[in-house]
């Protein structure tokens, strides 16, 4: 007789220029793995789609209420939950962390953003879970444009660059960087001067084409960085 449970978990990924890539992890306060970091996430209701589950676990556990998920992948090995054969339906997505207020609720007594270079140990199999989800991030910002909901609405061009060193997790080259994404056309340089930081002239600021941006995330394009 087949008696297998439903999850689902969410790797919300953050992202600021101050601070880099994050991660939203909750402590769990019940047995198993008490006391330990993991994933937002549990289980799915009998009445429940798959998206209204994973909405709702974000908005239970860390008071986080994310419009878009995409989902990720589905892990189902027989041992990864202790209690039960449970498989895990997996979602992810990148935010602006200074948009929440998060809140710890339900069966998390705590929640928390942690640099992603910086992670403590994580409950299951959800170390795994955040790498495969990091690898799907950094080839999806290889052919589609990210940034738009991420940086303010005028930025210098360097807040681009960070960003996607965050994600990539390595250095790349600026001034080729440069060059591709001017050539989409999706980024408008401004009249107006980023902040004197003292060190050489203000560069100019940015701003994003919505439209032409919106547009090539429809079709697709290669970064090749």
């Amino acid at each position: 007789m087949q008696n297998i449970k439903v999850a689902v978990d969410a790797v919300v990924f953050g992202y600021n220029s101050k601070d880099g890539l994050q991660v939203l992890l909750i402590k769990r306060k019940v047995a198993p793995f008490k006391d330990s970091w993991a994933l937002p996430g549990g289980l799915v209701g009998d009445d429940e789609s798959l998206e209204d589950a994973i909405q709702r676990e974000l908005k239970e556990e860390t008071g986080v209420n994310i419009n878009y998920l995409e989902q990720l992948y589905s892990f189902g090995k027989p041992n990864r939950d202790p209690r039960n054969r449970v498989i895990s339906i997996t979602y992810y997505g990148l935010v602006r962390p200074d948009e929440f207020e998060i809140k710890a609720d339900t069966d998390a007594a705590e929640v928390a953003w942690f640099n992603s270079k910086k992670l403590p140990q994580l409950a299951f199999d959800h170390r795994e879970i955040l790498t495969a989800a990091h690898e799907r991030l950094k080839g999806k910002i290889l052919y589609q444009p990210i940034g738009f909901e991420l940086l303010e609405k005028k930025f210098p061009f360097s807040d681009l660059e960070k960003l996607y060193m965050a994600v990539l997790d390595r250095a790349i080259d600026r001034r080729n960087f440069k060059k591709k994404v001017l050539k989409y056309g999706f980024l408008e340089q401004t009249t107006e001067k980023q902040a004197h930081d003292g060190a050489g002239r203000p560069g100019n600021l940015f701003s994003f084409d919505v439209d032409k941006y919106y547009q090539l995330q429809k079709q697709g394009i290669n970064f090749e960085i």
